[in-house]
């Protein structure tokens, strides 16, 4: 066990919380200690969710554990169904109280509730949140599924949209009049919005569609396995893969279908004269294996940027995503540890970082621009808009998404050519990046005159060096996207020589060095 500051997934019984938050009528009764019930935190805030998740907390103190904890644990199940009075109630427990080995599923099996009841045994200290989920909706689906005719239309399950998942409401709403467009309707979208009623009626439908493989692959291959629904393996974020995931949808009823293109804008928009300059841009991407996947086709192939490194943290994606990158000529970063991608991201000094929220932070210590593809998020990643990722529009999306984060041709020239300028030095950021100047301490409330606001030459201290005023004024001359390893190679090859100040020459003689 390891202290950290960030990390992309919380416990499995977090993934549970995610799932029961999504659904209606489903109550989650938690065993846990004092201190873990943080389900408010979450997801009103975060998400910012005009209700309470619904779940409760036994909530036992370090003065319960010398009592029967076993029997605070059933008078929480009994006190959440009078209260609740929910179709079912999934329980199970922190990783905290697992320790202590009450067993709520065994405890709930002898309460003879009236309702369904679904224990969870996640195992806390060997799997994480995106497993939590994918595993507590699979013991729904085959607790609560029953045998029934097909419908008489061809309808699909849209499976795997959770709480706290990245645009999964707007992405259920685009993906819903998509598959409306190819002639298919939605039987039931699950767990997002469903009801344990809602669950019971999955068989229903010809297919599933898996909207989110790491929160509804188990339940999709037990649908079809028990209920011989074949299920989408092509997740439809992007042009390429939206129109593959259509031909995909057209094999599965067996017939041709064709789709309206004519709201979709990012084909020529990134063939533009503006978004020209961006071919060739150098990218990081890091996320969930889902995301990486789609937007390192995307960034590629319909933006014409150049992966140069990818990865994922959740582990059951490291397969396919390990394959991708053999795909892509680069090296896959399987980690949940955010300082190793920090120094990936480092090394590697990309132009653009594709990302979580963890990758948004590393990206403004290392200034470099940051667009967030994949949870974990935070508030702003929740937006009121309209702002889906999937179809033809969520391409639209993707597109803005990508490019507001950088500086345009145009304006890094110009950006270059003025740097010794008050308004356009390297602090005062992009135009259209607010927030980002630094006022100098001799400029007054009304901005002072130009001299004033000028900024300071001062030796800058980096390490166990120095660089002097003239040198880091010409390193500021070397493009943004290369400057940090010029700067690190500088730094090391003073270390090497003994040197504590970095000048001109000092500059000159590295470069020359490293260009050998």
């Amino acid at each position: 066990m390891k202290l950290t500051v960030w990390t992309y997934e919380g416990p499995p019984h977090v993934g549970a919380m995610r799932v029961a938050t999504a659904m209606k009528g489903l109550h989650y009764v938690l065993h846990a200690p004092q201190g873990d019930t943080y389900a408010d935190l979450l997801f009103t805030m975060i998400e910012r969710r005009n209700h309470r998740p619904p779940v409760s907390y036994t909530t036992f103190q370090a003065r319960d554990l010398g009592a029967d904890t076993a029997s605070l644990f059933k008078k929480s199940c009994q006190d959440a169904v009078d209260r609740f009075q929910p179709e079912a109630i999934i329980v199970g427990a922190s990783c905290t109280a697992e320790l202590i080995q009450d067993d709520p599923a065994g405890l709930s099996e002898t309460m003879g509730l009236s309702i369904p009841v679904i224990p969870l045994e996640l195992p806390s200290y060997s799997r994480k949140e995106n497993f939590g989920a994918d595993e507590t909706f699979y013991q729904i689906v085959k607790a609560l599924a029953k045998p029934q005719d097909r419908s008489a239309r061809v309808t699909c399950n849209i499976l795997g949209p959770t709480a706290l998942g990245f645009r999964a409401r707007d992405d259920v709403e685009e993906l819903t009049g998509l598959l409306s467009d190819l002639g298919v309707q939605v039987n039931v979208v699950a767990p997002l919005g469903a009801t344990p009623s809602d669950i019971a009626r999955l068989p229903a439908a010809h297919f599933n569609v898996l909207l989110s493989p790491e929160t509804g692959e188990a339940a999709a291959r037990w649908l079809e396995k028990t209920h011989h629904q074949p299920f989408t393996k092509i997740v439809p974020i992007g042009v390429g893969a939206t129109r593959d995931f259509i031909a995909e949808v057209g094999d599965i009823i067996g017939k041709p279908v064709l789709i309206d293109e004519s709201r979709l804008r990012l084909p020529w928009w990134s063939r533009s004269v503006d978004s020209t300059y961006l071919t060739g841009k150098r990218v990081f991407i890091f996320g969930d294996g889902t995301h990486v996947a789609a937007h390192a086709r995307i960034a590629r192939d319909e933006m014409g940027f150049e992966v140069v490194g990818l990865g994922c943290y959740n582990r059951e994606m490291a397969r396919p995503v390990r394959a991708l990158a053999k795909a892509y000529g680069v090296e896959a970063l399987i980690t949940d540890d955010y300082l190793e991608v920090e120094a990936a991201i480092e090394a590697l000094s990309p132009e653009m970082i594709l990302g979580t929220q963890m990758e948004r932070h590393i990206g403004k210590r290392l200034g470099i621009p940051c667009a967030v593809i994949s949870a974990p998020v935070h508030v702003q990643d929740f937006p009121a808009r309209y702002s889906p990722q999937v179809g033809f529009e969520g391409a639209n999306v993707i597109f803005d998404t990508l490019i507001h984060p950088l500086v345009m041709g145009l304006e890094e020239h110009l950006l270059t050519m003025f740097r010794d300028d008050f308004e356009f030095h390297d602090d005062a950021g992009p135009s259209h990046h607010g927030g980002h100047a630094r006022i100098s301490e001799n400029s007054g409330a009304s901005g002072g005159d130009i001299s004033a606001r000028k900024m300071i030459e001062e030796p800058v201290i980096a390490g166990n060096v120095i660089w002097l005023a003239d040198a880091e004024k010409e390193l500021k001359k070397i493009p943004f996207f290369v400057r940090g390893k010029a700067r690190r190679n500088t730094e090391t090859y003073a270390s090497q020589k003994g040197l504590h100040q970095i000048s001109l020459d000092t500059l000159y003689e590295a470069k020359a060095h490293y260009a050998r």
